[in-house]
């Protein structure tokens, strides 16, 4: 295959992020280039093969608001899909699926082949060409140089790689491929801050030689949600149920009595582990008082017999995965078809990024992903897409763009890190988002397509649907405030009797809405043909109309804040007040606004106000 020896945008990854920048530069125009160790694994899920949950159901939809891939491919794969907490106020429900691994991967690559702007090139990339501070090229391994005017780098657990199983090491970016420990060292020669990080995963496990009687059921739901705003339930593939099992205090000996012989307790690994999926060993360690953990037992696709054990990954060695698998009830006979292990890795503090995500060293090189100390795959697609979109925007001489923590979770994400960085793998949780209430799952279309249009993200189906969308939603919230039910009515008595509400006097069905109790499927002469997101969007707006209005308020004070820039010249020391903890805060981080200098650790209010006057005044003597 002949490759050009110039892109637009080069994308280096095809992991999660990776597909999703390449992707975004495809849609919007850009010549684009995206770099895979190997095209059959682009779209590949490393452990899991789940999407959405908790928070990050959030970011998928985002993504899915604009344009992107990773919901559709979802809806093409899904085996088995849950709404979590689907008996709690709407802003922290969460759609959750668990979809066949071989047909995601399928579905990702059907998706990028339809991209008329994109190239996909399989080979290892081992350096990168700086000039003058400015990126100006990729170096592979067996098609040499190939310049760009930007560079997306997503190279998620294989910047120095190291795999971990029992005290054996070897180097890997995950099973059977290798790491980029050249493109590692030449990164660690730059003046990155750079620490390591670790995850892991399960042992895979012989669905065969299960004891599925002795499992406890966990059946989907029916009927099954959608993931992408565009999905259709006649694509889903045949549904299937995950089962649950648990460990036992056998499980948890073999586990204490294993760990001189576990690299996270041995003084192998150095990498901070997620707090939020920590292994199984973790677990054990950090809440020995308990004597089980929960287990979910996961099928990885329709024509596998492969099953993936959610809740206790391990980095044991083989030996004692298998006395310890062999110990938790259902498993007494299974056999293990791959075992688990750690996965040690390099990434940036991504407080060396803009928000943008460009990094601040290097001009037009742009990091999204693990590389930045983030976990899974919705926190990767979310970076990898705003990467993608704010290259593509530079090279079309256009101004950046990325939403506000009161826009999107993707905001909350990046805010987070640019600002704040991490210290453990970070990922997302509704209780991140301060404006929780406006950003839930059922509304990410209306807050970000219409952007996503004008970026040029959407294509026309997402855009018309998203328009039908709008207007049902409009009209019937309309045809809400009109129609009544009158008390001592039929249809009052009806509504008394499912929902124990006294209708008192004539109210409207908006009216009605308004109480906790009432659901919009208790109503009578309700519009049997609108779809059940529009029907939650409709039950959200109206059941939280004050608390919406309060945060809209908030809002609005904290965009003055966001709107008033701190100039890149400005001399901290200068600022009268300000205690020397304060300055040099503020100096390392470099805050573009008010706002974001306000969501530092240790800067006070005082602090904020005595920067504002500061600003102000040099504003003033400058005319």
């Amino acid at each position: 295959m002949n490759i050009v020896d110039s892109f637009d945008l080069i994308v280096i990854g095809g992991g999660h992020s990776g597909v999703e920048a390449a992707s975004a530069g495809a849609r919007m125009g850009v010549k684009t280039l995206l770099i895979s160790h190997k095209k059959d694994t682009i779209g590949q899920m490393s452990c899991n093969p789940a999407i959405g949950g908790i928070g990050k159901s959030h970011l998928a939809k985002e993504v899915d608001a604009l344009g992107g891939l990773m919901a559709k491919a979802t809806d093409l794969s899904a085996i088995h899909y849950r709404v979590l907490n689907a008996t709690k106020g709407q802003a922290v429900r969460a759609t959750r699926a668990q979809t066949d691994r071989q047909l995601y991967r399928e579905a990702i690559q059907g998706l990028l082949k339809a991209e008329k702007n994109l190239t996909i090139l399989e080979d290892s990339v081992e350096d990168i060409v700086v000039e003058n501070e400015i990126i100006k090229a990729v170096k592979t391994s067996n098609t040499g140089e190939v310049k760009a005017k930007k560079v997306v780098l997503t190279t998620g657990t294989f910047l120095g790689g190291i795999m971990h199983t029992g005290l054996e090491q070897k180097p890997g970016g995950r099973i059977g491929d290798p790491p980029s420990n050249i493109l590692a060292q030449k990164l660690r020669a730059m003046p990155f801050r750079v620490g390591r990080l670790k995850t892991g995963t399960p042992p895979r496990l012989d669905g065969e030689t299960i004891d599925w009687s002795k499992l406890s059921e966990q059946p989907g739901d029916t009927p099954t949600p959608l993931m992408s705003y565009t999905g259709n339930i006649e694509d889903h593939q045949k549904q299937i149920d995950c089962h649950i099992t648990r460990t036992n205090t056998e499980t948890h000996k073999i586990i204490r009595d294993s760990l001189d012989k576990s690299p996270l307790y041995s003084g192998v690994i150095e990498g901070v582990g997620p707090r939020y999926c920590p292994s199984i060993e973790d677990k054990v360690v950090r809440y020995a008082e308990r004597n089980s953990h929960q287990i979910f037992v996961e099928p990885e696709g329709l024509n596998t017999k492969e099953i993936y054990p959610n809740g206790i990954s391990t980095s044991l060695p083989p030996e004692a995965q298998l006395k310890m698998i062999r110990s938790i009830t259902g498993f007494e006979e299974t056999k293990i078809t791959k075992q688990g292990y750690a996965i040690e890795y390099d990434f940036f503090d991504p407080r060396d990024l803009r928000h943008s995500l460009e990094t601040k060293h290097i001009q037009g090189l742009y990091f999204a992903g693990q590389i930045n100390g983030t976990t899974g795959y919705e926190e990767a697609a979310a970076q990898g897409l705003m990467a993608g979109i704010n290259a593509t925007l530079r090279i079309q001489n256009k101004k950046e763009w990325t939403p506000g923590r009161h826009e999107a979770y993707v905001g909350v994400l990046i805010d987070d890190l640019v600002t704040l960085g991490t210290k453990e793998p970070y990922r997302m949780f509704t209780s991140r988002a301060e404006y929780r209430l406006i950003l839930r799952e059922d509304n990410a279309d209306m807050r970000l397509t219409k952007k996503g249009r004008e970026l040029g993200l959407v294509d026309d189906k997402l855009w018309y649907k998203h328009l039908d969308k709008e207007r049902q939603s409009k009209d019937e919230l309309n045809a809400l405030k009109t129609r009544k039910i009158k008390p001592e009515s039929k249809e009052a008595k009806t509504l008394e009797l499912a929902t124990g509400e006294i209708v008192g006097a004539t109210k409207t069905h908006h009216e009605l809405l308004k109480r906790p109790a009432i659901k919009y499927h208790n109503l009578p002469d309700r519009n049997e043909t609108i779809t059940k997101n529009i029907i939650d969007e409709i039950e959200a707006e109206i059941k939280y109309a004050g608390y919406v209005e309060r945060q809209k308020t908030e809002i609005t004070r904290l965009q003055k804040n966001e709107n008033t820039k701190i100039p890149k010249t400005l001399d901290y020391e200068n600022v009268i007040g300000l205690s020397n903890e304060v300055r040099q805060k503020l100096a390392s981080a470099k805050p573009e606004s008010l706002a974001r200098a306000s969501r530092l650790p240790g800067i006070t209010p005082a602090a904020i106000s005595l920067l504002m006057v500061h600003i102000k005044k040099e504003r003033k003597r400058a005319g």
